[in-house]
Protein backbone atom coordinates (compact mmCIF):
# COMPACT_ATOMS: atom_id res chain seq x y z
CA UNK A 1 0.00 0.00 0.00
CA UNK A 2 1.40 3.55 -0.90
CA UNK A 3 2.04 6.24 1.63
CA UNK A 4 -0.58 9.02 1.57
CA UNK A 5 0.38 12.73 -0.46
CA UNK A 6 1.56 15.58 1.11
CA UNK A 7 -0.76 18.04 0.30
CA UNK A 8 0.44 21.83 -0.01
CA UNK A 9 -2.31 24.25 -0.01
CA UNK A 10 -1.01 27.88 0.33
CA UNK A 11 -2.81 31.26 -0.82
CA UNK A 12 -2.91 32.01 -4.58
CA UNK A 13 -1.63 28.87 -5.52
CA UNK A 14 -3.24 25.67 -6.54
CA UNK A 15 -3.33 22.43 -4.11
CA UNK A 16 0.19 20.90 -4.47
CA UNK A 17 1.84 17.89 -4.43
CA UNK A 18 5.70 17.38 -4.18
CA UNK A 19 7.13 14.18 -6.03
CA UNK A 20 9.58 11.36 -4.10
CA UNK A 21 12.40 11.28 -6.21
CA UNK A 22 11.57 9.25 -9.35
CA UNK A 23 14.36 7.76 -11.92
CA UNK A 24 12.50 8.27 -15.08
CA UNK A 25 8.90 8.79 -16.81
CA UNK A 26 7.67 5.00 -16.05
CA UNK A 27 8.62 5.30 -12.73
CA UNK A 28 6.58 8.53 -12.27
CA UNK A 29 3.33 6.48 -14.22
CA UNK A 30 3.46 3.85 -11.43
CA UNK A 31 3.49 6.12 -8.89
CA UNK A 32 0.79 7.85 -10.44
CA UNK A 33 -1.54 4.84 -10.76
CA UNK A 34 -0.49 4.03 -7.09
CA UNK A 35 -2.10 7.05 -5.99
CA UNK A 36 -5.07 7.44 -8.50
CA UNK A 37 -7.78 7.41 -6.05
CA UNK A 38 -6.26 9.99 -4.33
CA UNK A 39 -5.59 11.95 -7.05
CA UNK A 40 -8.78 12.21 -8.34
CA UNK A 41 -10.26 13.06 -4.62
CA UNK A 42 -8.29 16.13 -4.26
CA UNK A 43 -9.22 16.53 -7.77
CA UNK A 44 -13.01 17.05 -7.03
CA UNK A 45 -11.97 18.48 -4.06
CA UNK A 46 -9.73 21.66 -5.09
CA UNK A 47 -10.37 21.34 -9.40
CA UNK A 48 -6.73 21.19 -9.84
CA UNK A 49 -3.83 19.53 -9.01
CA UNK A 50 -0.57 20.52 -9.44
CA UNK A 51 2.57 17.79 -9.50
CA UNK A 52 5.93 19.36 -8.74
CA UNK A 53 9.18 17.24 -9.47
CA UNK A 54 8.59 14.77 -11.56
CA UNK A 55 11.55 13.42 -14.31
CA UNK A 56 9.21 14.46 -17.50
CA UNK A 57 11.36 15.62 -20.04
CA UNK A 58 10.15 14.62 -23.44
CA UNK A 59 6.76 13.94 -25.42
CA UNK A 60 7.48 10.75 -25.18
CA UNK A 61 7.67 11.34 -21.12
CA UNK A 62 4.33 13.15 -21.13
CA UNK A 63 2.30 10.70 -23.37
CA UNK A 64 3.39 8.15 -21.02
CA UNK A 65 1.89 9.19 -17.72
CA UNK A 66 -1.12 11.09 -19.92
CA UNK A 67 -2.39 7.54 -20.81
CA UNK A 68 -1.90 6.77 -16.68
CA UNK A 69 -3.82 9.93 -15.51
CA UNK A 70 -6.30 10.33 -18.59
CA UNK A 71 -7.39 7.02 -21.08
CA UNK A 72 -9.82 8.03 -23.03
CA UNK A 73 -8.55 10.83 -25.24
CA UNK A 74 -10.58 13.57 -26.18
CA UNK A 75 -10.87 14.88 -30.19
CA UNK A 76 -9.41 18.42 -30.35
CA UNK A 77 -13.11 20.09 -31.97
CA UNK A 78 -14.11 23.36 -33.60
CA UNK A 79 -10.76 24.55 -33.30
CA UNK A 80 -10.17 28.44 -32.54
CA UNK A 81 -6.60 28.99 -31.28
CA UNK A 82 -3.43 27.80 -33.00
CA UNK A 83 -1.38 24.78 -31.64
CA UNK A 84 1.46 22.15 -32.32
CA UNK A 85 0.46 18.57 -32.86
CA UNK A 86 2.98 16.67 -31.43
CA UNK A 87 1.25 13.25 -32.01
CA UNK A 88 -0.16 10.55 -29.97
CA UNK A 89 -2.85 13.40 -28.97
CA UNK A 90 -0.31 15.85 -27.25
CA UNK A 91 -0.28 19.49 -28.40
CA UNK A 92 1.17 22.79 -27.78
CA UNK A 93 -0.64 24.32 -25.17
CA UNK A 94 -1.31 27.35 -27.24
CA UNK A 95 0.73 28.90 -30.18
CA UNK A 96 -0.11 32.31 -29.52
CA UNK A 97 2.15 35.24 -29.14
CA UNK A 98 4.30 35.33 -25.51
CA UNK A 99 3.24 38.87 -25.09
CA UNK A 100 -0.51 37.78 -25.12
CA UNK A 101 -2.36 36.47 -22.15
CA UNK A 102 -4.72 34.37 -22.57
CA UNK A 103 -8.24 35.02 -20.59
CA UNK A 104 -9.64 32.23 -18.41
CA UNK A 105 -11.98 29.68 -20.23
CA UNK A 106 -13.17 25.93 -19.91
CA UNK A 107 -11.57 24.30 -22.66
CA UNK A 108 -14.10 23.62 -25.92
CA UNK A 109 -17.20 25.18 -23.31
CA UNK A 110 -19.23 25.48 -26.92
CA UNK A 111 -18.76 22.19 -27.80
CA UNK A 112 -21.52 19.33 -26.82
CA UNK A 113 -18.65 16.62 -26.01
CA UNK A 114 -15.58 18.16 -24.35
CA UNK A 115 -12.82 17.30 -22.10
CA UNK A 116 -13.59 16.56 -18.53
CA UNK A 117 -9.86 16.68 -17.67
CA UNK A 118 -6.09 18.75 -19.05
CA UNK A 119 -3.29 17.64 -18.38
CA UNK A 120 0.03 20.01 -18.67
CA UNK A 121 3.42 19.48 -18.88
CA UNK A 122 6.32 21.36 -18.82
CA UNK A 123 9.58 21.08 -21.10
CA UNK A 124 10.52 24.40 -20.62
CA UNK A 125 9.86 27.24 -18.52
CA UNK A 126 10.34 30.37 -19.23
CA UNK A 127 12.41 33.48 -17.98
CA UNK A 128 9.94 35.01 -16.91
CA UNK A 129 5.83 34.58 -16.54
CA UNK A 130 4.27 32.48 -18.51
CA UNK A 131 2.06 30.70 -15.70
CA UNK A 132 -0.80 28.61 -16.61
CA UNK A 133 -3.22 30.10 -14.12
CA UNK A 134 -6.58 28.41 -12.78
CA UNK A 135 -9.73 29.24 -11.23
CA UNK A 136 -12.28 27.67 -9.98
CA UNK A 137 -15.32 28.11 -11.58
CA UNK A 138 -17.50 27.15 -8.21
CA UNK A 139 -16.03 30.51 -6.79
CA UNK A 140 -16.77 32.50 -9.90
CA UNK A 141 -20.13 31.38 -9.89
CA UNK A 142 -20.51 32.63 -6.39
CA UNK A 143 -19.20 36.08 -7.45
CA UNK A 144 -21.00 36.66 -9.77
CA UNK A 145 -23.99 39.68 -9.93
CA UNK A 146 -27.04 37.33 -8.79
CA UNK A 147 -29.26 38.82 -12.06
CA UNK A 148 -26.51 38.18 -14.23
CA UNK A 149 -26.03 34.57 -13.30
CA UNK A 150 -30.05 34.20 -13.71
CA UNK A 151 -30.23 35.71 -17.26
CA UNK A 152 -27.62 32.57 -18.11
CA UNK A 153 -29.00 29.67 -16.24
CA UNK A 154 -32.43 30.71 -17.77
CA UNK A 155 -31.44 31.73 -21.27
CA UNK A 156 -27.41 30.02 -21.72
CA UNK A 157 -25.06 31.69 -23.94
CA UNK A 158 -24.42 32.21 -28.09
CA UNK A 159 -21.07 32.18 -29.93
CA UNK A 160 -20.83 32.97 -33.34
CA UNK A 161 -17.63 32.90 -35.40
CA UNK A 162 -16.93 34.24 -38.46
CA UNK A 163 -13.10 31.52 -39.65
CA UNK A 164 -10.79 33.61 -41.82
CA UNK A 165 -7.43 32.68 -42.22
CA UNK A 166 -5.91 35.55 -41.05
CA UNK A 167 -8.08 36.04 -37.92
CA UNK A 168 -8.85 33.46 -36.57
CA UNK A 169 -9.05 29.87 -38.16
CA UNK A 170 -9.73 28.81 -41.14
CA UNK A 171 -13.19 26.65 -41.30
CA UNK A 172 -11.02 23.56 -42.78
CA UNK A 173 -8.54 23.90 -39.74
CA UNK A 174 -11.29 24.70 -37.35
CA UNK A 175 -13.76 21.41 -38.45
CA UNK A 176 -10.92 19.57 -39.96
CA UNK A 177 -12.85 19.10 -43.10
CA UNK A 178 -11.88 20.35 -46.77
CA UNK A 179 -15.28 20.36 -47.74
CA UNK A 180 -18.56 22.20 -47.10
CA UNK A 181 -20.71 19.37 -46.78
CA UNK A 182 -18.83 17.89 -44.37
CA UNK A 183 -18.81 21.22 -41.99
CA UNK A 184 -22.32 21.19 -43.44
CA UNK A 185 -23.16 17.50 -41.67
CA UNK A 186 -20.77 18.55 -38.48
CA UNK A 187 -23.17 21.44 -37.92
CA UNK A 188 -26.13 20.17 -37.96
CA UNK A 189 -25.37 17.02 -35.69
CA UNK A 190 -23.98 19.56 -33.05
CA UNK A 191 -27.05 22.15 -33.46
CA UNK A 192 -24.59 24.84 -35.05
CA UNK A 193 -26.66 27.12 -37.29
CA UNK A 194 -23.77 28.17 -40.65
CA UNK A 195 -24.28 30.46 -43.09
CA UNK A 196 -21.66 30.72 -46.25
CA UNK A 197 -21.16 33.53 -48.35
CA UNK A 198 -20.79 33.90 -52.14
CA UNK A 199 -16.89 33.82 -51.55
CA UNK A 200 -16.99 31.00 -49.60
CA UNK A 201 -16.97 33.21 -46.18
CA UNK A 202 -18.92 30.74 -43.01
CA UNK A 203 -20.14 32.08 -40.69
CA UNK A 204 -21.44 29.98 -37.67
CA UNK A 205 -23.97 30.35 -34.56
CA UNK A 206 -24.87 28.58 -31.15
CA UNK A 207 -26.30 28.46 -28.61
CA UNK A 208 -24.95 26.78 -25.36
CA UNK A 209 -25.58 26.42 -21.43
CA UNK A 210 -23.50 28.24 -19.75
CA UNK A 211 -23.57 26.92 -15.91
CA UNK A 212 -23.74 22.88 -15.74
CA UNK A 213 -23.31 20.73 -13.25
CA UNK A 214 -20.17 18.49 -12.48
CA UNK A 215 -21.17 14.98 -14.18
CA UNK A 216 -19.85 13.17 -11.10
CA UNK A 217 -20.35 15.22 -8.25
CA UNK A 218 -23.36 17.52 -9.31
CA UNK A 219 -21.87 20.74 -7.99
CA UNK A 220 -22.84 23.98 -10.15
CA UNK A 221 -20.06 25.77 -12.15
CA UNK A 222 -19.93 28.98 -14.31
CA UNK A 223 -18.95 27.01 -17.66
CA UNK A 224 -18.82 29.25 -21.01
CA UNK A 225 -16.59 31.41 -23.10
CA UNK A 226 -18.86 34.33 -22.70
CA UNK A 227 -16.22 36.82 -21.53
CA UNK A 228 -13.27 35.01 -23.68
CA UNK A 229 -14.68 36.20 -26.79
CA UNK A 230 -16.72 39.12 -25.80
CA UNK A 231 -15.73 42.15 -27.81
CA UNK A 232 -15.84 44.02 -24.52
CA UNK A 233 -12.63 41.89 -23.55
CA UNK A 234 -10.71 43.21 -26.76
CA UNK A 235 -8.08 45.56 -26.25
CA UNK A 236 -10.03 49.03 -26.81
CA UNK A 237 -7.99 50.08 -29.99
CA UNK A 238 -8.16 46.35 -31.47
CA UNK A 239 -12.02 46.51 -31.03
CA UNK A 240 -12.38 50.18 -32.40
CA UNK A 241 -10.53 49.03 -35.62
CA UNK A 242 -12.04 45.61 -35.75
CA UNK A 243 -15.53 46.90 -35.52
CA UNK A 244 -14.95 49.98 -38.27
CA UNK A 245 -13.37 47.44 -40.63
CA UNK A 246 -15.29 44.53 -39.97
CA UNK A 247 -18.87 45.82 -38.46
CA UNK A 248 -20.31 44.06 -35.37
CA UNK A 249 -21.55 41.09 -37.39
CA UNK A 250 -17.85 40.66 -38.73
CA UNK A 251 -15.96 39.94 -35.98
CA UNK A 252 -13.94 36.64 -35.45
CA UNK A 253 -15.78 36.13 -32.58
CA UNK A 254 -18.55 37.31 -30.17
CA UNK A 255 -20.71 36.12 -27.57
CA UNK A 256 -24.22 36.99 -25.62
CA UNK A 257 -26.38 35.76 -23.09
CA UNK A 258 -29.73 33.59 -25.10
CA UNK A 259 -32.35 36.30 -24.25
CA UNK A 260 -30.61 38.49 -26.96
CA UNK A 261 -30.36 41.67 -24.59
CA UNK A 262 -26.76 42.63 -25.27
CA UNK A 263 -24.22 42.10 -22.46
CA UNK A 264 -22.65 45.96 -21.10
CA UNK A 265 -19.46 46.70 -20.55
CA UNK A 266 -19.86 46.62 -17.00
CA UNK A 267 -21.77 42.75 -16.85
CA UNK A 268 -18.22 41.55 -18.63
CA UNK A 269 -16.07 43.63 -15.96
CA UNK A 270 -18.20 41.73 -13.50
CA UNK A 271 -17.38 37.97 -14.96
CA UNK A 272 -13.61 39.22 -15.29
CA UNK A 273 -13.16 40.48 -11.79
CA UNK A 274 -15.16 36.84 -10.46
CA UNK A 275 -12.35 35.35 -12.32
CA UNK A 276 -9.63 37.75 -10.97
CA UNK A 277 -10.64 36.49 -7.25
CA UNK A 278 -10.37 33.24 -8.08
CA UNK A 279 -7.30 32.63 -10.04
CA UNK A 280 -4.36 30.70 -8.29
CA UNK A 281 -0.89 30.43 -9.92
CA UNK A 282 2.26 28.54 -10.10
CA UNK A 283 5.45 29.40 -11.75
CA UNK A 284 6.54 26.46 -13.80
CA UNK A 285 9.92 24.40 -13.35
CA UNK A 286 10.97 21.98 -16.07
CA UNK A 287 9.18 18.14 -15.58
CA UNK A 288 5.70 20.11 -13.37
CA UNK A 289 2.48 18.50 -14.54
CA UNK A 290 -0.51 20.00 -13.79
CA UNK A 291 -3.78 17.81 -13.99
CA UNK A 292 -7.20 20.20 -14.57
CA UNK A 293 -10.84 19.47 -14.10
CA UNK A 294 -11.99 21.13 -16.96
CA UNK A 295 -15.91 21.06 -15.39
CA UNK A 296 -14.99 22.83 -12.18
CA UNK A 297 -11.63 24.88 -13.29
CA UNK A 298 -11.34 27.20 -16.04
CA UNK A 299 -7.39 27.82 -17.35
CA UNK A 300 -5.51 31.23 -18.50
CA UNK A 301 -2.08 32.12 -19.69
CA UNK A 302 0.07 34.81 -18.50
CA UNK A 303 2.56 36.93 -21.01
CA UNK A 304 6.38 35.54 -20.80
CA UNK A 305 9.72 36.03 -21.78
CA UNK A 306 12.02 33.62 -23.29
CA UNK A 307 11.42 30.10 -24.51
CA UNK A 308 8.01 28.19 -23.28
CA UNK A 309 7.66 24.61 -23.92
CA UNK A 310 3.96 23.82 -22.66
CA UNK A 311 2.37 20.48 -23.42
CA UNK A 312 -1.42 19.48 -22.98
CA UNK A 313 -3.65 16.93 -23.75
CA UNK A 314 -7.23 16.59 -23.27
CA UNK A 315 -9.30 13.08 -22.18
CA UNK A 316 -12.45 11.89 -20.48
CA UNK A 317 -14.95 13.05 -22.94
CA UNK A 318 -18.08 14.61 -21.12
CA UNK A 319 -21.47 15.13 -22.77
CA UNK A 320 -23.06 18.40 -21.95
CA UNK A 321 -26.40 16.20 -21.50
CA UNK A 322 -25.14 15.00 -18.71
CA UNK A 323 -24.06 18.09 -16.69
CA UNK A 324 -27.12 18.93 -15.11
CA UNK A 325 -26.70 20.24 -11.79
CA UNK A 326 -27.77 18.87 -8.82
CA UNK A 327 -26.62 20.54 -6.17
CA UNK A 328 -25.77 24.23 -5.85
CA UNK A 329 -21.75 25.83 -5.94
CA UNK A 330 -20.25 24.06 -2.78
CA UNK A 331 -18.74 26.18 0.20
CA UNK A 332 -15.45 28.01 -0.75
CA UNK A 333 -12.77 25.95 -1.05
CA UNK A 334 -9.76 26.62 0.97
CA UNK A 335 -6.14 27.20 -0.18
CA UNK A 336 -4.47 28.63 2.80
Amino acid sequence: MSDALKWLTEPGTPATVEAPDLADAAAARDWLAAHGEELRAGLHRFGAVYLRGLPIRSVEDFALVRDELIPTATPYREKATPRSDYGSGVFSSTDLPAAQAIRPHNENSYTLTFPGLLLFGCLTAPEEGGATPVADCREVLRQLPPELVERMREHGWVLTRNYSETLSVAWQAAFGAERAEDVERYCAENLISCQWGEDGHLRTGQLRPGIIGHPHTGEEVWFNHLAFWSPFSLDEDIREVLLEELGPDGLPFSTAIGDGVPLTAEDLAAVNAAYDRATVRHTWQAGDLMLVDNVLTAHARDPYRGERRILVAMGDPVAVSDCAPTVAPAPAVSHG
